[in-house]
């Protein structure tokens, strides 16, 4: 089993920025994959970015390239999301998850949830 907390979600305006954190907790961390998904009221869950075991292969959503960045130190055993250039279409809540090894960019492919944590971008 693996526990995941996310942390870091809150109010911004447009064009700021957020680092969003998931920390892990259970069975080795640096053996899992990492994603973060996001739910818009009223949207379905959709895919964010995506890091593998090692920190060696990211992908990231249309959406979001070049403005977000994900990162893990498995050190600590926590992920990260950091967002900028934030537009109010990017207010969700936002999920992190976790997979065995390789990278998944479909929430089916992701064993292990956070509760999420909400972020807000106000125009």
């Amino acid at each position: 089993q693996v526990q995941l907390v996310e942390s870091g979600g809150g109010l911004v305006q447009a064009g700021g920025s957020l680092r969003l954190s998931c920390a892990a907790s259970g069975r080795t961390f640096s053996s899992y994959a990492m994603g973060w998904f996001r739910q818009a009221p009223g949207k379905e869950r959709e895919f964010v970015a995506a890091i593998n075991w090692s920190g060696a292969n990211t992908i990231y959503a249309d959406a979001v390239k070049g403005r977000f960045t994900i990162s893990r130190d498995n050190a600590k055993s926590t992920g990260y999301l950091q967002m900028n250039s934030l537009k109010p279409v990017d207010t969700a809540v936002y999920y992190c998850a976790a997979r065995p090894i390789s990278i998944g960019t479909t929430s089916y492919e992701y064993v292990y949830w956070g509760q999420g944590t909400q972020a807000t971008v106000s125009s």
